[in-house]
């Protein structure tokens, strides 16, 4: 293996170490930023959905005042928030370079966006199914896990999915101010040294990422809305009188 990549990439060949440990810090960024924005996104998502004027629990100061840091985070692009967080980064995490100060960056950039993407899922539910729901007594916790959630998990997947795959992008952005990263080793080593069978080797590394993720995505969903991880439970009924 290692001859093959000797004959086909020498100059990736030659910072191979440096190469395993950019894959290594582009998937600690990942996984770290995207488990702690998926939490905020989801729970601003269903906060917008419930708070908004036609929603189970109508506040209308709570859901502008959401409304508008959403808005303003989501409309600075990414590159710009990286740099106005530096003085935040260093107070929180006490550096605003390598993963660890790409953390808290990550994360701003992707909260804005994934829980945009929660509340679409979530406003597609059908208002029928809420109000049956309300009706038979059910609050605003069961309204939100009993029939929210359960009933927009395909549509959650989907937009996890394209959430995902945009964090990577803005890992391999980060990487380009001091973060770390694949992104930061094909500037350094490929673009800076002019060496572009590092540079290729990164785009396939990335793309193949983002293929994953969009079959993993892709199945999940199909999974949840043909058989469903979370079937609805049939009345006698529907078994055809059968218990």
């Amino acid at each position: 293996m290692e001859e093959l990549m000797q004959q086909l990439t020498p100059n990736l060949y030659l910072y191979r170490d440096k190469f395993y440990k950019s894959c290594l810090a582009t998937a600690e960024m990942f996984w770290k930023a995207g488990l702690i924005a998926g939490v905020i996104g989801l729970m601003l998502g269903i906060l917008l959905v419930i708070t908004k004027k036609d929603g189970i629990a109508p506040k209308p100061a709570v859901y502008q005042t959401t409304n508008l840091i959403i808005n303003v985070f989501r409309s600075v692009p990414f590159i710009i928030l990286l740099i106005f967080l530096i003085p935040l980064t260093r107070a929180v995490v006490g550096t605003a370079i390598n993963v660890k100060g790409a953390i808290l960056p990550l994360v701003f950039g992707t909260v804005p966006f994934y829980s945009r993407q929660v509340e679409v899922a979530l406003s597609g539910v059908d208002p029928g199914k809420v109000e049956a729901a309300r009706s038979m007594g059910s609050g605003t916790a069961g309204l939100i896990f009993r029939v929210y959630l359960r009933e927009a998990v395909p549509d959650l997947i989907r937009v996890t999915t394209v959430t995902a795959i945009s964090l990577i992008g803005l890992t391999t952005m980060a990487g380009a101010v001091g973060a770390g990263g694949i992104g930061s080793f094909a500037i350094n080593y490929g673009q800076n040294q002019n060496h572009p069978d590092i540079v290729n080797v990164c785009v396939i590394v990335l793309l193949i990422v983002t293929f994953v993720l969009q079959s993993l995505g892709n199945g999940l969903s199909r999974r949840t809305t043909n058989r469903g991880l979370f079937p609805r439970r049939h009345s006698v009924k529907e078994k055809g009188g059968q218990v």
